[in-house]
């Protein structure tokens, strides 16, 4: 069967793989939409350490179950419409005995730490395929990236009388920004690019703050009648945003870290016992995080320019590379790319 596959830095081709044989308590599913990542993108740089050449990239999956194992329960049935969980979790380590199995220490994600989802049929245990309710197969690939935000939001533990900033309207970001609002929190998203923050304002945000262009302090004061917001999620991974977070939240506020610095970050750990913060990872995502997102996306079907926005562009298999360099030249412009199977 036809996969796309990452061999090198900046190689990415069409290859033919073997078909899984399907076990027992697996689900064969036939792959429609899946959507390349930030961490697809450092793969194909050659910047993503946790991966080992080659690989099959993606875990951003909107599929439709073709067959099931004779040990799969019946809630899950040929011709459903279905996203996966494509995290792996060991049942063993700390963060699995405490119930937290986004955070297993042994965690092998698709595309990343194994072969991913870009290529025409997967075989995965059935606990690992959740139905996506009444969603097509192209929106469910925005599934998983908006779960990791709104993991984040759960992480930060955000309230109706927060006001919680978002640095970064990625994908992530903008799950970060739907469940805040959802709860009730007053949002502030925080880009350089404004048609993002143009974006996150349609998505809920009350106030959006250029941060390339403005004074990121002095807003902030300002809109928080001088005490610092609540909560920072921060959605980037950079040092510079690193030091935002912690340098602007409020005294005694959280900080919820949700992207990877690629370097070193130095902090002025005075602020974090002055201002005694509650500084947090946010990793991945719970399977009630998934059912939360399907929630949302339900409920706004009608909205197709909301769904269609999110979507930067859809190719072809053999349209993979193309995008993936126009991306590297561009990085700001994406929020997904979809690679279309089926």
């Amino acid at each position: 069967m036809k996969a796309i596959q990452i061999s090198g830095e900046r190689q990415m081709e069409i290859v033919s793989v073997a078909e899984q044989a399907l076990k027992a308590n697996e689900v064969l599913l036939r792959l429609a939409y899946v959507g390349f990542c930030g961490s697809d993108l450092n793969t194909w740089l050659g910047r993503n350490p946790m991966v080992k050449m080659p690989v099959i990239p993606g875990h951003e999956v909107g599929a439709v179950i073709e067959k099931v194992g004779a040990d799969v329960p019946e809630i899950l049935k040929p011709g459903m419409v279905v996203t996966c969980n494509p995290y792996t979790n060991c049942g063993k380590c700390a963060s699995c005995r405490n119930g937290r199995v986004n955070a297993c220490e042994h965690n092998e994600t698709l595309g990343v730490q194994r072969n991913g989802a870009m290529r025409e049929f997967i075989a995965l245990p059935w606990e690992k395929v959740i139905p996506a309710g009444g969603l097509d197969p192209r929106t469910c690939a925005l599934i998983e990236p908006m779960s990791v935000g709104f993991h984040a939001v759960n992480r930060a533990q955000v309230t109706d009388i927060d006001t919680v900033v978002v640095i970064g309207c990625g994908m992530v970001g903008m799950g970060a920004i739907v469940r805040s609002a959802l709860r009730g929190a007053t949002v502030i998203a925080a880009d350089i690019d404004d048609e993002k923050l143009a974006l996150a304002k349609e998505m809920g945000a009350t106030y959006a703050i250029n941060t390339k262009t403005e004074d990121v302090h002095a807003r902030l004061q300002e809109m928080t009648g001088g005490f610092g917001p609540d909560v920072m999620i921060e959605a980037v991974g950079s040092p510079v945003t690193y030091n935002m977070a912690v340098n602007e939240v409020a005294f005694t506020g959280r900080v919820v870290c949700i992207g990877y610095a690629k370097t070193e970050v130095s902090f002025q750990t005075k602020y974090f016992v002055q201002k005694e913060l509650d500084i947090r990872g946010s990793r991945n995502a719970q399977p009630s995080d998934f059912r939360a997102v399907i929630r949302y996306l339900e409920g706004v079907r009608s909205q197709e320019s909301v769904v269609d926005r999110l979507i930067s562009n859809v190719v072809s298999p053999e349209g993979a590379p193309e995008a993936m360099q126009q991306w590297a030249e561009n990085p700001g412009k994406v929020f997904r790319i979809l690679v279309r199977f089926s």
